[in-house]
């Protein structure tokens, strides 16, 4: 038996949108597959931007992915460029994960009269997201209800089992721990400050537990400064895709971040988790979904102690206190 989509035959294309950030992205990944369950026999593309493209492409929910350059308001050439390709897509569904301006944007590019329906929260689309909770939900759980607004009820756990990075190459063994101290360089108020991390990873090779630094080109500076202070950690930054760091959390002991991208992954990889919040961010709207993942939160970074995460570490890991 068929489904049909109002007016559109199962078959019908399929467009999702989502372009950032790695937390959300990898929050959206249970909607990326109830979606994919729900229109099984649908061509679907996902419309994302550059550094999440292998990842989708990876996770296999997606027959196409196209990359979005997000142009600017003056590039005119551009934006036509997009509105035809998105016209000339046939699309009969749009699922907006991302409900920004840029993406209400997206859906004007169609025009009044080519519309596909959509799913979001712009004025005028078919199947509008209109809990007035929607902004104060976890972004997961708001995402879970959305899919539910269009008909799409069943939205699973995360599953990043699908993903093959290397974990082998790094030539790890024994135990280790993963540290990952970056996070937006225009929100340093995210951040625990690296001498914290330096202390907190002295105290894990101390206790039989190797470092692994993880972190892109941006955080040379704090993942340099961490190695300093810690001979024993190994330093991989810029080293790791995002599939190498799901790896390297299948095999860690425990890992702590900010709340910064990679530890989503890492926590959706069911690896015991630590995330650090000051009052810049909001756990229960953004903290990691994962089988073993908990929080700290304090006023100001600054102010939380290495005794108070040596502590809230213990239960996932009790030789830590010693």
């Amino acid at each position: 038996m068929t489904r049909k989509l109002e007016g559109h035959t199962e078959l019908a294309p399929i467009l999702v949108i989502k372009l950032s950030a790695l937390g959300d992205f990898v929050l959206a990944m249970a909607a990326f597959k109830a979606i994919r369950a729900h229109h099984a026999d649908a061509r679907i593309t996902l419309l994302t931007t550059a550094p999440y493209a292998d990842l989708a492409r990876a996770c296999g929910f997606f027959d196409e992915v196209w990359i979005d350059s997000r142009p600017g308001v003056a590039r005119i050439g551009e934006w036509l460029a997009l509105g035809r390709k998105l016209r000339a897509g046939g699309f009969a569904r749009v699922y907006d994960l991302q409900t920004n301006d840029r993406s209400a944007t997206y859906f004007r590019l169609f025009g009044w009269r080519r519309s596909p329906e959509w799913s979001g929260v712009v004025r005028g689309c078919s199947h509008p997201h209109t809990n007035p909770r929607r902004l104060t939900m976890h972004s997961l759980d708001r995402v879970v209800d959305q899919m539910a607004a269009a008909g799409v009820a069943a939205v699973p756990e995360i599953d990043l089992s699908w993903a093959a990075g290397d974990a082998a190459r790094f030539g790890l063994a024994g135990r280790y721990a993963l540290l990952a101290p970056g996070g937006a360089a225009h929100r340093p108020e995210k951040r625990w400050p690296a001498a914290r991390y330096a202390e907190l990873a002295r105290h894990l090779a101390g206790r039989d537990i190797r470092p692994v630094l993880l972190g892109g080109d941006a955080e040379t500076a704090v993942l340099d400064t961490i190695a300093a202070g810690c001979p024993e950690a190994l330093n991989l930054c810029g080293e790791t895709s995002f599939e190498d760091i799901i790896a390297l959390a299948r095999g860690a002991a425990l890992a702590v971040g900010n709340d910064t991208g990679p530890m989503h992954l890492i926590g959706a990889a069911d690896c015991p988790s630590l995330v650090l919040y000051s009052n810049a961010s909001n756990p229960a709207r953004t903290v990691p979904r994962g089988a073993a993942v908990g929080f700290l939160q304090r006023p100001s970074l600054d102010a939380l102690a290495l005794a108070d995460v040596i502590a809230a570490l213990a239960p996932r890991e009790p030789g830590l206190r010693r």
